[in-house]
């Protein structure tokens, strides 16, 4: 297998770094895939790297990135929101597609999985969908912010710690959200959607992905992650996602 670094520009010309995890040459690839990360997380993230790794020694080619102002991508986190991660994984999807090939499957971890599910509709190259403990709708991140809403609503911006980490965000995050608190986008996916999702998970409820299930249309799938946490932190239970995504990809991507 090969690891190629790729950069592209967002949608303000900012510079976005990822990965191109390639399959091995005596297997080639069989279709593309992107994978959108979860929030504040970046493409380094090891559910993020083992899943693509394992994705590619099956004929999966998969590019990670980091959203903008995350890892080695540039730009301030404090400008970005919702929106502009939507907006980014279609810069992503836009230069697979001129570089390699356009991506015919779409993978999205946590919010990553919110914001795949919104950037579908702008990606009819797109054949089918995965998401990893996944939220139905982007407002579910907005109980992050809880202690600093009387700080952003006087002084337009605040700091917050999330996963041990300090961030810098401004009210216009917290009001993107509000624009992306409904579900019906997932009604309209028209295309075969695969869900992954732990009851143990105490980040994103697994009633978050029964949401889900509940408004796409079939042909929709479920399998509960028994004792994995939200961030896939055991090798083994990465590696089963992949195991059982590329099992059940092949059948609707016509690749096996």
């Amino acid at each position: 297998m090969a690891r190629i670094k790729v950069e592209f520009p967002n949608q303000q010309g900012e510079r976005l770094a990822g990965l191109l995890e390639t399959p091995p040459s005596d297997t080639g690839t069989l279709s593309y895939a992107l994978f959108a990360h979860c929030f504040t997380c970046g493409k380094d993230i090891a559910a993020a790297s083992r899943i693509s790794r394992a994705l590619a020694a099956r004929g999966i080619a998969v590019l990670r990135f980091d959203f903008t102002g995350l890892g080695n991508s540039d730009g301030d986190f404090a400008n970005t929101s919702f929106s502009s991660n939507v907006a980014d994984l279609l810069a992503a999807a836009d230069m697979l597609a001129r570089e390699f090939a356009s991506p015919r499957l779409l993978i999205g971890h946590s919010l990553g999985g919110a914001a795949a599910l919104v950037a579908a509709h702008q990606l009819p190259q797109v054949e089918a969908l995965v998401t990893i403990a996944a939220p139905a709708t982007a407002t579910h991140v907005r109980h992050l912010f809880s202690g600093a809403e009387q700080e952003l609503n006087i002084q337009g911006e605040a700091q917050v710690r999330i996963a041990n980490r300090r961030f810098r965000i401004k009210k216009q995050f917290l009001e993107d959200l509000d624009q992306h608190a409904t579900a019906e986008h997932i009604a309209r996916l028209r295309r075969p959607l695969l869900l992954f999702h732990s009851p143990f998970d105490e980040v994103v409820d697994i009633s978050e992905a029964f949401s889900i299930y509940q408004a796409a249309k079939h042909p929709k799938s479920f399998i509960s992650l028994d004792r994995a946490d939200h961030l896939l932190t055991d090798p083994a239970d990465a590696l089963y996602v992949a195991d059982t995504m590329v099992a059940w990809a092949r059948r609707y991507l016509g690749c096996g």
